[in-house]
């Protein structure tokens, strides 16, 4: 299950440039997730995310 750390996320949106199926930012200008997936794109998001937030 994908997971964003609101505590960490520093709102820079490159996973939702990468995933934008599965991420989207909020009004707090934070990273979630809309939907839940195992893609390729969904984990090279996961990975990409420069301070950790995002957790499988």
């Amino acid at each position: 299950m994908i997971k964003v750390d609101q505590d960490k996320c520093i709102g820079c949106g490159l996973c939702v440039g990468i995933c934008p199926e599965v991420f989207q930012m909020n009004a707090d200008g934070k990273s979630e997730v809309l939907k839940q997936s195992d893609s390729a794109d969904a984990q090279n998001a996961l990975a990409s995310c420069p301070v950790n937030a995002i957790s499988a």
